[in-house]
Order: structure tokens, then sequence, then C-alpha cells
């Protein structure tokens, strides 16, 4: 400044320092003599008379550095929407309002993990931390809420071994999950062990987290514990990271220490020997697994990825397709199965689902519509019953595309309602069913066929009180009749 008078401007350089301030905040000089300033607060110019020449002073420029680093270079920090709803105890007892705070923060992870891997994995542990005490109180006996945790574990996993991090960071990620999972009460978490070799992402951080838990695995099964009545909640993460640190014959001699045949354990044995190629040994270590106390349907899932990674489909399929692939409905097994086994025909497929459930063929019903057999899907529910409402939406979707098969459906519909079978059925069951069942009738020109066999099953009515007869009474074909 001109008469050489110190002035304080904080954040503010002249233009007479306009080269040394572009070496400090990384912008092209401009020409000299301009008489605009720049704040140190953003882009914008500030018009003064006034020059701060005494920043180039050697005992203010290095404060100034200092003081522009810490402006223009500190991180912004991210504000996680979801941390403020998992609070110790947020939710009570009910389950439906955690199931949907957990949904919506594991996308809100995923979202913000597409844009910054660093900062989703951080977001994951940050959740992974908060479930258990968050949701301690909720009501879990309908498996609901434990259903919703699995699978956010399953999307977290991917998100924190996937991110960019060193073996330093990764280390502090892993001791704030573990000391998670010794918090974890109820447990909510206790799927996470599963996944610690995914985790620690390397195979020398996993041999550390073996070393570190190998010990407290051979004092719970010794015999000084009483013949290994002790419980460690790390013996998967143990088991998981020797898996990933390719030690596979430490697994093998620990597993020979185990005082009982849990397949929670033995798994990973199947998973080492099939690692050192013996996939023959590896089946067969699966197969001494069952017990009363293992899961069949997770043992028969094991050997038939055995045998299908050995290129064995054939086996796979006619040794273990069928127990491997249970799932909740019959529709979703049968395609579960089918997608699994492409070089199979859907006929071959449902003749083999059909003959593994005597009694309940009728079943099967649904799989063998989706895939257009309806003259078995027919003969299926002829002799064998099946849900009234599923007939009759097969009624009703195909009375135009398939009308034959749909007045069967729906004269079937109509053959197990009179029979007793389907759940809260209602007048508009048995209304719907037969509006159905005839325009399907009318359009397939077999309506006078179908009418007397209708009337005959409600002449013959076996339902509590008639209660298909009455309904149908009021009918003017059915009365004619």
């Amino acid at each position: 400044m001109q008469g050489g008078n110190d002035v304080d401007y904080p954040g503010v350089i002249s233009t007479s320092c306009q080269r040394s301030r572009c070496a400090v905040i990384g912008r092209p000089a401009g020409r000299r003599g301009e008489d605009q300033q720049m704040s140190l607060f953003g882009d914008k110019a500030i018009n003064s008379t006034y020059c701060l020449e005494y920043y180039l002073k050697p005992s203010r420029i290095q404060v100034h550095i200092k003081f522009f680093h810490k402006i223009v270079t500190k991180p912004k920090k991210h504000t996680w929407l979801f941390l403020s709803k998992f609070r110790r105890h947020a939710f009570g007892w009910r389950s439906q309002r955690a199931i949907m705070r957990v949904k919506e923060a594991v996308k809100e992870i995923k979202a913000t993990a597409r844009k910054d891997p660093l900062l989703g994995a951080e977001g994951a542990i940050l959740l992974i931390e908060r479930l258990s005490p968050a949701l301690e109180q909720v009501d879990s006996s309908s498996g609901a809420i434990g259903n919703t945790v699995n699978k956010a574990i399953e999307a977290l996993v991917p998100i924190i071994a996937n991110a960019p991090a060193d073996d330093q960071l990764r280390g502090k990620w892993l001791d704030r999950l573990w000391k998670a999972i010794e918090e974890d009460d109820i447990p909510y978490i206790e799927l996470l062990p599963e996944h610690w070799g995914t985790l620690c992402h390397s195979p020398q951080l996993a041999s550390h987290w073996a070393d570190t838990l190998m010990a407290p695995i051979r004092i719970s099964w010794s015999h000084e514990r009483n013949a290994g009545s002790g419980y460690f909640e790390g013996t998967s993460a143990c088991l998981s990271a020797l898996l990933k640190a390719g030690r596979f014959k430490e697994i093998m001699e620990l597993l020979d220490l185990a005082p009982y045949m849990f397949w929670n354990e033995r798994k990973w044995g199947v998973k080492a020997l099939a690692a050192m190629g013996k996939k023959a040994e590896a089946l067969r270590y699966a197969e001494d697994s069952r017990d009363n106390y293992s899961s069949p349907i997770a043992i028969a899932q094991a050997c038939e990825e055995l045998l299908l990674a050995s290129g064995m489909a054939e086996e796979a399929y006619s040794r273990y397709a069928i127990e491997a692939n249970q799932k909740n409905t019959y529709l979703a097994t049968f395609r579960a199965i089918a997608k699994k086994y492409p070089n199979k025909t859907g006929k071959e497929i449902l003749f083999d689902l059909v003959a593994s459930t005597p009694g309940d063929e009728g079943k099967w019903f649904a799989a063998a519509k989706s895939v257009q057999l309806y003259q078995e899907a027919i003969e299926l529910v002829r002799n064998s019953p099946c849900d009234p409402k599923t007939l009759t939406m097969a009624a009703r979707d195909l009375k135009d595309k398939e009308p034959l098969f749909a007045a069967e459906a729906g004269r079937a519909a109509l053959q197990w309602i009179i029979a007793g079978y389907g759940y809260e059925i209602g007048v508009s069951d048995v209304l719907n069913a037969y509006s159905f069942t005839m325009e399907a009738a009318e359009n397939a020109a077999c309506r006078e066929e179908v009418m007397h066999r209708i009337r005959s099953m409600v002449s013959n009515d076996l339902s509590r009180g008639g209660f298909v007869g009455k309904i149908l009474g009021s009918e003017p074909d059915i009365a004619q009749g």
C-alpha cells in the first residue's frame, strides 16, 4: 500500500502481487497494473484501491499459504440421511418401519458408492455399526426383519470389499466391523463373519486376521472346555479368512478339532478341498456332513455347485437339482431348475418335479402353464387339488387365446371350491370362476358341454351348506337345468 502502511484485510491479495498470488492459488498471471483483487473465499473479483503487500513479506507469506490451504482444500463432509434414523432403539417393536428404513439406507449407500466408492464403503460400515443397536427392540418373530438385514449385508459387503482402500484403511474398517460383531447381542449381523475373507480383500490381511482368530477357536473346541461346548462368534470369520489367504490345509486341520459336524463350519472344508482340486473328496466330505441338525438343502446346493463346476451337469441334475433348488413356490422352483439346466426341456423338468411330490401333482399347474404345457396342466388338476384362485386367473387370462384350456381351468376351479379347497373363498370367487369359464366355453364353441358338467357338479354340491349351489342357483342357465 502506498505510504508503506500495513493494513490487514484477511483473504484479499493485491494485484501488485499478481504473480506471487498466482503461484499460490494456481491462476494464470494477469496484466500488470490491474487494480482487481481476488478473494480467497471464492472466484468473485473485488475492486479496491488497497494493496496488501504485506503478504509478500517473509514473515507472513507462510501464514498466508496455510490459511489458503485450509479454506480451499478442506474436504466437504458428507451428510448421510440414514444416520439420524438409526439411533439406538429407534424403531420400538414394530418391524415394518424398520424394514423400510433399512432398504432406504441401502439404496442411499449404493447411489453414493456409484459416484464415490470410498465414501460408499464408509457409509456401508456406518450402517452395519448401527443396525443391531437400532433394531434391538424390533419384533423379529416373523423373520421379515432378519431377512431384510441379511439382504442388506449381502448388498453392502461388495461395496466395502471393492472400495479402493489401502491395507491401513481397510484394517481400520475391519476393526470397526469386528467391534460391531462383538456387540451384536440379538444378533442381526451374524451373516457378516461369513464374508470376512472377502472383506479383507488381500490375502495378507486375511492371513493376519486368521492368525488372530484361530487361537480362540482352538480354545473353544478344546477338551478343557467340556469337549468344545464353548462358542466363539469368530469361527466362520477365521475359516473365511483362511480360505482367502489360501491356507487350505490349515482349514482341514482346524475342522478336525471340531467336536461336532455342523455344516456351518464344514462347508469351509468343502470349499478348501475344491480349491485344492480335490472335488471328489469335497463331494464325499459334503455328503458325510448330513445329520439331523444340518440343512439338507444347503448341502445339496454345495454338491450341485461342485458337479456343475466340474462339467457334470447330468449327474448334478439327477442327484441334486430338485433338492438344491427348493423355493417358496412350486413355480419358482420350476423356474430355478429350468434356468440352471438349459439343456433340459420344460416337459422333462415338469415330469421329474411332479414325480417328486406324489399327491401334490396339482400344485405344479402354474409351472406347466408357464411353459404352455396346457394339456399336461389340465391333467395335473383333474384328480389333484390346486388353489381355485390360481385356476380362475388362468381362465381369465387365457379365455381368448386358449379358450379350451381356460374353460377346463375354470371348471376345475369350481370343482375344487365345491370340494372345500381354497383360502377365504367368497361369493365373488365363485361368480368369477363361473363367468370366466362360460366366456371361455363360448369362445371354444363348447358352451353346452361345459354347462352340463357345471350343472352336474352343482347338483352334487358337497361344499359346506351347499355354498356353491346357493350362489350359482340364481344363474338363469343353471336354474333352467
